[in-house]
């Protein structure tokens, strides 16, 4: 193995971006490469990690967030990387150096400013924000869930807005006031943050709200396309639909939005929606800083184009994984999805090629193995179809083992970054906390 540069300087492996893919992809390389030689970096702007699965549960209440996220810092000092607090701005290829933004205190004031990291092989992991289309109105009156931040700030203004009502019932029961959210976008996202609503609901009772009950909310789900859940089969999606439809939430198919308003959804058939909270969930693009970023490749929704072996296309040295990759297998009309599972097998991907780099090997293509989707509508049901060899292609799967099969990839996830005995430990911890925690975060 090739070990310090010719110029006495540790070999640096730069990753930036710790989501899914990120995060797994720093602890494995920093649990092989030995430290006195290589240095593996992680800049995210974030000091903490939470699986982005889990952000509409953390939007709810359901899930304390304080919980479940990890730690940069002290992950990083176990699994032998370091990290760095920072937002990529640009990227030096001729020097191979990224330029991390300044970071300002909430004041405005500079705390760090403006630098350099130099890099051997760098990783950019970054993720996605929400494709608003250019509709008008949606990036100043909706809400998204790209982040812990996002979802945090959603909840406190459910909860403001479940107490402005309960109090409205208390002075005047007759006005039958109601919270109403408006979803936009029938994927993943917006079906299960429509069912956990609910499931928060339910539950606000016990604590505090004791006029306030699930009558009292009003969700409407709405999806331009013919169907919600387009990634599963109709059978399935139906199901999904009439789920929520018992649980009281309003699907609209088919139903295109042509603005928002500080209190509405407008559409194009004329309805308008209303609403105290509004929630984009429409879709996914790269990140605006991304458009061109050091003269690298990429589409038109900001997302870099990499070959088979995850490499950019313009340079041998910088990998992309993750969302904000966009890689089109052979005979494939379509890019891969911007899936966790996708991620998760793009960092082990670009683990082997970097150490087939530094190895002088042969670097291997990626194969993207589709292990199917799970919808899981809070307490009340999931569904899903798998993918396998073993069931000789699609099967679709509902109930309990649809439910143990969604957690599953959570608690893989905690494995790939925690390990076995400390991942095994969280997922105790975790069970616990559900009998001995409040049901709701409530602050």
């Amino acid at each position: 193995m090739a070990r310090r540069r010719a110029d006495g300087k540790k070999t640096q492996i730069v990753v930036v971006g710790g989501g899914a893919g990120g995060l797994e992809l720093v602890t494995k390389l920093g649990a092989h490469f030995p430290r006195a030689d290589f240095d593996i970096i992680l800049v995210d702007r974030n000091p903490t990690h939470i699986w982005k699965p889990l952000l509409h549960e953390v939007a709810a209440g359901s899930l304390d967030a304080n919980l479940d996220e990890v730690g940069y810092r002290s992950h990083a000092f176990r699994w032998g990387y370091r990290y760095f607090d920072g937002a990529l701005e640009a990227i030096d290829r001729e020097a191979k150096q990224i330029i991390i933004a300044p970071i300002r205190d909430e004041d405005g004031s500079e705390v760090i400013g403006r630098h350099r990291i130099r890099y051997d092989y760098l990783v950019l992991a970054v993720g996605s924000i929400s494709n608003d289309f250019g509709i008008e109105g949606v990036k100043d009156h909706c809400l998204s869930l790209e982040s812990r931040t996002d979802a945090d700030r959603f909840r406190r203004r459910l909860l403001n807005q479940c107490l402005r009502v309960s109090r409205q019932m208390v002075s005047d029961p007759a006005s039958a006031a109601t919270v109403n959210v408006v979803i936009v976008g029938g994927g993943a996202t917006g079906v299960e943050l429509a069912a956990e609503l609910y499931s928060a609901a339910d539950a606000l009772g016990y604590y505090g709200l004791e006029v306030f009950d699930r009558q009292r909310l009003k969700v409407s789900l709405i999806e331009a396309g013919p169907r919600i859940l387009p990634m599963l089969p109709e059978k399935l999606a139906a199901a999904a639909h009439a789920e929520l439809e018992n649980l009281g939430v309003k699907v609209l198919p088919g139903t295109q939005v042509v603005s928002a308003t500080p209190d509405a959804i407008l559409t194009r058939d004329g309805q308008s929606i209303q609403a105290d909270l509004k929630v984009w969930a429409a879709g996914v693009r790269g990140a605006d800083f991304l458009q061109g970023i050091g003269g690298l490749e990429t589409t038109r929704t900001n997302q870099l184009l990499v070959r088979d072996t995850l490499q950019t296309t313009r340079d041998d040295d910088i990998f992309a994984i993750g969302d904000c990759a966009s890689y089109t297998p052979p005979g494939e009309a379509r890019p891969i999805p911007p899936r966790a599972q996708a991620a998760h097998q793009m960092a082990d991907t670009v683990y082997r090629n970097i150490r087939a780099l530094i190895e002088n090997r042969p670097l291997k293509p990626f194969v993207y193995r589709d292990k199917g989707a799970l919808v899981n509508l809070a307490r009340y049901s999931t569904v899903g179809s798998l993918m396998g060899n073993l069931v000789g292609g699609r099967m679709a799967i509902e109930g309990r083992l649809a439910r143990f099969v969604y957690t599953s990839l959570y608690r893989m996830h905690l494995i790939a970054i925690h390990g076995w005995i400390k991942g095994l430990f969280l997922l105790l911890v975790g069970h616990v906390n559900q009998v001995v925690r409040p049901k709701l975060k409530l602050h």
